[in-house]
């Protein structure tokens, strides 16, 4: 057993080589005596901290645990949150790659109306300057996902209008460990996760670390029309690098004390496109790409850092204070719009709906003489802060409190550098002459805001009844440079204040009942603020009930919510063309119902065997209260009528599974079930804008029912090789219409591997 494991420590050395630092999260939870202060604490650096917390929660939480994600090999945090009640998400490139995540009813575009962190630390590259950029941490790393909506979200910001995705990471071991899972799949696709890690007592205190690396490569399920020049077409992939080291270091001191530092970066070099298929042409074969995709790539690269210290001078008080740094830089080089067909500019989502007798659309494909026009798209971010947050606990016997108060100063800013280049296409796809552009000259803007954030929240507790009350108040000083049109600049400064007022009944040791109202509110960008544009605010309520059975063998959670946004903030486009500006929608209501319940046969039943079983279902109704204001045909919100749908929010959306799992073997059986969207607020069927332009950004997403399977043999101890089929079915849909035209889903993935922990 030592050579074994030694070897096993080797491979994932090998397979570590290259990592940055990282270090962070909190650590397993300890069961050893005298340390279960220790755990109470460790629990408050995250949104939920122990799963059994959810219980007495003022309202509506959901938590995914490792095994959640590592049963059906999930990479994609699109699949891992179609399990969640109250979640819906806007698919784009099926890699999980750049997710557009909505929270009750909110806008999808691009995630950027939840708060969205990793070990409780914002990661979005500018929360507050570019809340719409794309970016998501790498699930296939994660150890876990927190989700939180309702009033206990006044803790964290600044979208407070829709909830909180907490990412959780490889956690440091509380014992010596190394862990290697290798997995191929289906398009070339190879991950490898490895790390090693441990704590260790020492005549200095405890000392932890990990060391942890996480790769994937993809060839991509899509082809490029290929040319007389181009014969690369099946280069429509992807490589992503995650390496991270955590260190932890706990004195032996008299008072609890506990000092982290996390390091890691990610790192993207993807062949992806905005541009999607026409109508014919996705019906035919939905993995099919124009030949003037042929240049589209991004480049991504994040650095994230963090120095916590977390300190319990009394039995009673916990204080965790928060450095953090993210570095966050991208060039998406891609095609923007069409020159010299026939002499006229054509927009691509109108070139797919076959505008000017269809030149447009041959242009795409490499039959038509014209000039591409491919936009850099070159940003840097950064957000960096401090945060500290202190609980203090007090009381009688009858009536007790915890107290908990936090200050936040963040800084963000982007930095927009952009540039066009011109490709001259011959009537048979040849490029025949490149015209390089300056760089600035198609985007040269600097968006800066300073924000203080600080909240107060307090939980009481007498006899079977909790009230959790809670304030937050944030100050923004926001800026905006535009370099090029100096006139457009300006300052702009912004208050905001959100509370809340959550609260729980135990009726038995089974059941318990709560209930939340949440106001909340979302900023604008700096530039859209110095336009006018005014804060986003919510009105929320929630009731619901809970039931957790003696054995643990049946949970059950039931939710009515009903959300009344004003002054709706939306981007006038997600796809390249179009201003890029932003404006206030209007009103907004969301209504629905939440449903989960999660039963284990085996459990129940004193079987030698887990049969575990599950059911989530969300029921919608987002709905405009008021008709759009916005005719600008650029943007999928203009023109809608009072009583229209909010685009891209499912009326239902249905996941329910089961499976088998014995010491040695098991099998997985997942069904998830999403309902057609519109994807325009006028809420027409067809490809047509509210000014009765053609557009393929207009029109419907279909229905889809997905089926996964999986299964595993465990050889003995720490070693168990897996395997599985997503989509079995290989069902084929329009899973979104934005950036630029319909977008297909995932089609049949198959995969196997081999997963050591020792």
């Amino acid at each position: 057993m030592k050579v074994q494991t030694n070897l096993l420590r080797g491979v994932v050395a090998i397979a570590s080589l290259g990592i940055i630092l990282p270090v962070g999260a909190a650590d397993e939870a300890s069961n050893k005596p005298g340390e279960e202060s220790a755990t109470t604490v460790l629990d408050k650096v995250m949104v939920i901290g122990n799963p059994a917390n959810i219980e007495e929660l003022p309202g509506s939480a959901y938590s995914v645990s490792k095994s959640d994600i590592r049963e059906q090999n999930y990479d994609d945090v699109d699949q891992v949150l179609r399990k969640v009640p109250g979640v819906y998400i806007r698919q784009e490139g099926n890699f999980g790659l750049f997710p557009s995540i909505s929270l009750r009813g909110v806008d999808t575009s691009r995630s950027s109306k939840i708060t969205m962190m990793e070990d409780g630390v914002l990661t979005a590259p500018a929360p507050y300057s570019a809340p719409a950029a794309y970016y998501s941490p790498t699930l296939g790393r994660m150890s876990g996902l927190e989700v939180l909506k309702g009033s206990s979200q006044v803790k964290y910001g600044p979208q407070t209008t829709g909830g909180v995705i907490n990412y959780l990471s490889t956690p440091i071991p509380l014992k010596e460990t190394a862990y290697l899972k290798s997995t191929i799949g289906s398009f070339g696709d190879q991950r490898v996760h490895a790390y090693v890690g441990n704590t260790f007592d020492s005549s200095a205190g405890k000392f932890g670390f990990l060391v942890e690396n996480y790769t994937r490569n993809s060839d991509g399920y899509k082809k490029i029309d290929e040319t007389p020049d181009f014969r690369d077409g099946d280069n429509t992939g992807f490589s992503k690098s995650d390496p991270m080291i955590k260190l932890s270091w706990e004195p032996d001191s008299v008072i609890y004390q506990r000092l982290e530092f996390k390091y890691g970066t990610s790192e993207l070099d993807a062949n992806e496109t905005y541009l999607g298929l026409s109508e014919a042409d996705f019906a035919a074969d939905p993995s099919r790409r124009y030949s003037a995709t042929r240049f589209d790539n991004i480049k991504s690269l994040q650095k994230r850092s963090y120095l916590r210290y977390i300190v319990a001078p009394s039995d009673n008080l916990d204080v965790i204070a928060t450095l953090y740094n993210n570095d966050f830089s991208r060039n998406w080089y891609k095609l923007k719009d069409l020159r010299n067909v026939n002499g006229n500019t054509l927009k691509l989502s109108a070139a797919l709906a076959g505008v000017q007798s269809g030149e447009g659309l041959a242009c795409l494909k490499g039959d038509f003489a014209c000039t591409l026009r491919v936009r850099a798209n070159n940003r840097v971010y950064n957000s960096k802060g401090l945060d500290t947050v202190a609980y203090y606990r007090f009381g009688s016997d009858e009536v007790q409190h915890e107290l908990a108060f936090g200050v936040r100063y963040n800084q963000d800013r982007v930095r927009r550098y952009q540039w066009d280049d011109d490709y001259s296409q011959l009537a048979n796809g040849t490029i025949n002459g490149v015209t390089n552009g300056t760089p600035g000259d198609a985007g040269n803007r600097l968006q800066k805001t300073s924000a203080l954030a600080m909240f107060l929240q307090d939980t009481i507790k007498t006899g079977d009844w909790s009230f959790t009350p809670g304030i937050r108040y944030e100050t923004l000083d926001q800026s905006y440079e535009d370099f090029s049109n100096p006139s457009n600049s300006g300052t702009n400064k912004m208050t905001m204040t959100a509370g809340s007022l959550g609260a729980t009944y135990k009726f038995n040791d089974a059941w318990i009942g709560f209930g939340s109202i949440n106001r909340g509110y979302s900023p604008p960008s700096p530039k859209s603020a110095v336009g006018g544009i005014r804060e986003e605010t919510s009105n929320a309520y929630e009731i619901g009930a809970r039931y957790t059975n003696p054995k643990q063998a049946l949970a059950i959670e039931m939710v009515a919510f009903y959300t009344q946004f004003n002054d709706l903030i939306v981007i006038d486009n997600i796809g390249g063309t179009g201003t890029g500006e932003t404006e206030n929608f209007g009103q907004v209501e969301s209504t629905g119902l939440e449903f989960s319940v999660q039963y284990d046969a085996g459990i129940a039943n004193a079987w030698k065997y887990r049969n575990p079983w599950f059911m989530t279902a969300t029921y919608t109704n987002a709905t405009q209260k008021n008709n759009a204001t916005s005719t600008d045909p650029e943007s999928i919100f203009s023109y809608g009528r009072a009583g229209n749908k909010v685009p891209y929010i499912p009326e239902l959306v249905v996941s329910l599974g089961t499976g088998i799992e014995s010491k040695q073997w098991g099998g997985y059986i997942t069904g998830s079930y999403v309902s057609e969207t519109f994807s325009s607020a006028n809420n027409v069927d067809n490809q047509v804008n509210g000014a009765g332009d053609a557009d393929a950004r207009f029109g419907k997403t279909d229905a889809y029912f997905l089926v996964d399977v999986s299964a595993f043999y465990r050889i003995k101890d720490g070693v168990k090789l897996f395997g599985g089929v997503q989509n079995l079915l290989d069902e084929r849909y329009v899973a979104s219409r934005q950036p630029e035209g319909p977008r297909p889903g995932m089609p049949l993935f198959a995969y196997a591997g081999i997963e050591m922990e020792l």
